[in-house]
């Protein structure tokens, strides 16, 4: 057995993606945390190492009707539906909180569309905004002009929406991946050649539930998305793929919510992990969640955090 030693110094938790310099491995999934005033009340918004915002469309959208959210076993199904007011008004009243009580903290905006135009058009409204560190490109959403399949779910489709969303910017640009997909390492390559700086995955996987009494659907739109602990694993095996198929560094999420998940998610690959389902139930995960990490390096002998990287046997 590996003999534990414990260090007095301080571990450094700084870590990069890309050009981006964070002070910590930690971001937040999208649709998870509002685009950070919304828990501002709960938790110190500059302990996060990255913000993640929620989805932003280039009209609003009104999201799903019916129930949205189920608990299950170890996570939660939702049919949120991507609700949000809109590109014109997260600038007027999100980005514009954001410049003004956490100014160094890098925002990173995650970015939807009904068609690849409208990816690149919410892209072209933000440009000339200040205080955007990067986009996050969510090809999950569904392709209204093709018969509503998801963008990510073929290697053509999401190298469409990262081609016209680089053509847009030249600010660091993630790409979130599905993986309800055949083999997300050919989706990964594609949207690298494509032009993403950087990958994120995995978003949540297909589900449903089903009231049994009732005989019917719990959700109106019959599935919705599997998030929580439930997933981690399925996550953590498509990191280690995926960070085996391309050289641009990932953002790895699904089911994490301790600082010993954190460390398996970068062991795998990931130079930044996203908490989603776990700051629901707790708020000040992410706070928790940095100080488990440091100690967890430090038990370990680990000294810098990025000494974690890729490096499972």
């Amino acid at each position: 057995m590996k003999q534990k030693v414990h260090v007095s110094t301080k571990v450094n938790t700084a870590t990069t993606l890309g050009e981006l310099r964070l002070k910590n491995p930690l971001t937040v999934a999208s649709g998870t945390y509002g685009s950070g005033l919304q828990m501002a009340d709960f938790v110190d918004l500059n302990s996060l190492g990255m913000l993640t915002t929620k989805g932003v469309s280039l009209i609003p959208w009104a999201g799903n009707a019916g129930i949205r959210m189920k608990e299950v076993s170890s996570g939660m199904l939702n049919s949120i539906g991507l609700q949000n007011p809109g590109v014109e008004t997260f600038i007027e009243k999100d980005l514009a909180w954001l410049r003004a009580h956490v100014p160094e903290l890098p925002v990173m905006v995650n970015i939807c569309g009904h068609s690849a135009r409208d990816y690149a058009a919410v892209i072209e409204r933000l440009e000339g905004e200040p205080g955007i560190a990067g986009y996050e490109v969510n090809i999950s959403c569904p392709n209204v002009s093709e018969g509503g399949h998801v963008f990510g779910a073929t290697c053509e489709g999401a190298a469409e929406v990262t081609k016209l969303c680089r053509e847009k910017t030249s600010r660091p640009m993630a790409v979130k991946l599905s993986p309800n997909v055949g083999n997300i390492a050919d989706i990964a390559r594609s949207v690298e050649e494509a032009g993403a700086d950087s990958i994120s995955l995995i978003n949540t996987l297909l589900g449903t539930a089903i009231d049994a009494r009732k005989r019917s659907f719990i959700f109106d739109r019959q599935f919705a998305g599997l998030s929580g602990p439930a997933i981690k694993p399925v996550a953590l095996r498509m990191v280690v793929e995926v960070a085996r198929a391309v050289k641009v560094p990932i953002i790895g999420m699904g089911g994490a919510r301790s600082g010993l998940d954190v460390a398996e998610f970068l062991l795998a690959g990931a130079s930044v992990v996203a908490i989603g389902t776990a700051n629901f139930g707790d708020p000040l995960a992410v706070e928790r969640i940095v100080h488990e990490l440091e100690a967890f390096c430090a038990e370990e002998g680990v000294s810098d955090v990025t000494e974690l990287i890729g490096a499972v046997a």
